[in-house]
């Protein structure tokens, strides 16, 4: 016993102790499932038989328009995502940061909420908001205008608008979190000293927040990529289930799910998964390369 704690203790074999917990999980649940997922894309799986049939399954994904909407939906929610997840949360993280406002703590408590309801509760709430019915949310707003009630969930460009909707309302104050943690580290000197020089509240905001917050905004803008081509759960609650009118809230994830679990197609559901992830790290790492964290030297 002293021998092993000797060893434990010794200050070479200490540091490989402590990032074991996070090696072995790391190949655990993510090694490992990558390469089986890798091996059965390359077979037709089914209960109690397994069958190799090479690139069968990626060929077939080439000639599947059900699999290119599921991409184009995921692809668009992501982009819509990002135009407002991201210059709104900033916007208001600033506003909370400055100096003039009152409320900050409680604007914080407000704003962050969202985050706290389950997605499952989210979905519901907003398939109430967007109901058919005359006395839904948006159809009573509606017939304040005078205008008649209409589907929203079954029209791609509503329907699309109330699963951005979800995504704003709910991670609008995370991102606000994030983004004053980065304001936070920003010197006020830098703020009084502008103000000398005569810089107003868009040029402080334009020449000092969002260069010193750049960081932040990768680090969101990074996981927003992957939230984005990766959301699922909203869509299925959305429309209490995975198969939307016209599949306008179908996602990749969603498509992986019918495919796999649904359809008990697992060989052809990695090929689906596989796919999602070279999209992901592909979108992820042009956008780092662009924003210079890749390729920019010692900067």
């Amino acid at each position: 016993m002293a021998k092993i704690r000797s060893v434990l203790y010794d200050q070479k074999v200490a540091p490989y102790v402590f990032v074991l917990p996070f090696i072995l999980t790391f190949l655990i649940f993510f090694v490992y499932p990558l390469i089986t997922t890798i091996k059965m894309s390359f077979q037709d799986v089914l209960p109690g038989m397994i069958t190799p049939v090479g690139l069968k399954n990626y060929q077939k994904l080439l000639g599947d328009k059900i699999f290119r909407t599921a991409v184009s939906n995921s692809l668009l929610y992501t982009v819509w995502t990002l135009a407002l997840l991201i210059p709104i949360p900033l916007v208001l993280a600033c506003m909370i940061n400055s100096r003039s406002m009152v409320g900050k703590e409680f604007f914080k408590a407000i704003l962050f909420l969202p985050a706290l309801v389950s997605v499952v509760v989210a979905g519901t709430i907003f398939r109430l908001m967007f109901g058919e019915v005359e006395g839904s949310l948006m159809n009573t707003v509606r017939g304040f205008f005078g205008l008649g009630p209409i589907k929203w969930l079954k029209v791609r460009e509503t329907g699309f608008a109330a699963m951005v909707l979800m995504a704003l309302w709910r991670w609008t104050g995370v991102n606000i979190l994030y983004f004053l943690s980065g304001l936070n580290n920003i010197p006020p000197e830098l703020y009084e000293c502008s103000e000398i020089d005569g810089a107003n509240v868009w040029q402080q905001f334009r020449y000092i927040s969002v260069p010193l917050v750049k960081p932040t905004i990768i680090y969101v803008l990074t996981i927003s990529i992957y939230a984005g081509l990766a959301m699922f759960t909203e869509s299925y609650m959305l429309w209490a289930g995975n198969n939307s009118p016209k599949n306008i809230g179908l996602t990749i994830v969603g498509y992986l799910y019918r495919q796999g679990w649904e359809q008990n197609r697992m060989g052809y559901a990695s090929a689906v998964g596989l796919v999602l992830l070279m999209v992901a790290m592909a979108i992820n790492l042009v956008q780092l390369r662009l924003t210079g964290v890749l390729g920019g030297g010692e900067k």
